[in-house]
């Protein structure tokens, strides 16, 4: 069993839910450091003139875990403003009503805690695509190791994995001496991203799966599939 891990990001890129769907199982990570700046708590649109991120606003400090971030109260027009930007960027493509609508029963209600909205997010658009990798919330899991690959290694284990997908920077970072002898094969997910039309000018890669899924529709999976030889 193949056993994927991955931080609850918002709106996920398409190489998240390839990786989703190249594994038996997908870990959402809540259980590690929030960090500013990156995915978990934001994404891309295409528009006519790029790129343009949708943000949550979070209330964090240093060292706070994923599973504790706050959204901040205080802002509460974001999803709003999210609302705004898909029909801004996505209102003319073929497929944009069923994500709008899919989208619209989660940005409609009230959050307190970022990783439940982003796994409330990532669930709906994994629908969406038709994937049926179970999803695995790690603050549901037993407690588990500090070090990074330790905890890994709990993961893979607790649910009874043979191979861990690691992402593509896996091996940087990843100490793999701690896995030799485990039993756990580690593969590389290796990720070749979809071409499809998009509105706008020239495709503009790495956007979050609603592009994908608001130009490709119902042939979505196909498109991510066909793109990574399977």
């Amino acid at each position: 069993m193949i056993v994927a891990v991955h931080q609850p990001q918002y709106l996920p890129w398409t190489g998240y839910f390839d990786k989703m769907d190249s594994a038996d199982v997908f870990v959402l990570l809540d259980t590690v450091q929030f960090k500013k700046g990156e995915w978990q708590n934001r994404n891309r649109f295409k528009t006519d003139r790029g790129p343009v991120w949708v943000t949550v606003p979070v209330r964090h400090h240093s060292g706070q875990l994923i599973s504790e971030v706050a959204i901040n109260e205080q802002n509460r027009n974001w999803s709003h403003k999210h609302r705004q930007a898909l029909t801004t960027c996505y209102g003319a493509t073929p497929f944009c009503e069923p994500v709008a609508a899919a989208l619209e029963t989660l940005w409609e209600r009230e959050w307190s805690r970022l990783a439940p909205l982003n796994s409330a997010v990532i669930e709906a658009l994994r629908e969406l695509l038709g994937i049926d990798t179970p999803l695995v919330v790690a603050s549901d899991l037993p407690p588990m190791p500090d070090q990074a690959d330790e905890r890994l290694i709990a993961i893979c284990r607790e649910l009874g994995a043979d191979t861990y997908l690691a992402g593509a920077g896996g091996p940087a970072y990843m100490e793999m001496e701690r896995w030799e002898g485990t039993g756990i094969d580690v593969r590389v997910h290796d990720f070749t991203h979809p071409m499809y039309d998009q509105p706008f000018g020239d495709f503009l890669p790495a956007m979050s799966a609603v592009d994908l899924l608001c130009n490709c529709g119902p042939e979505a999976l196909e498109v991510l599939r066909a793109a990574n030889g399977r």
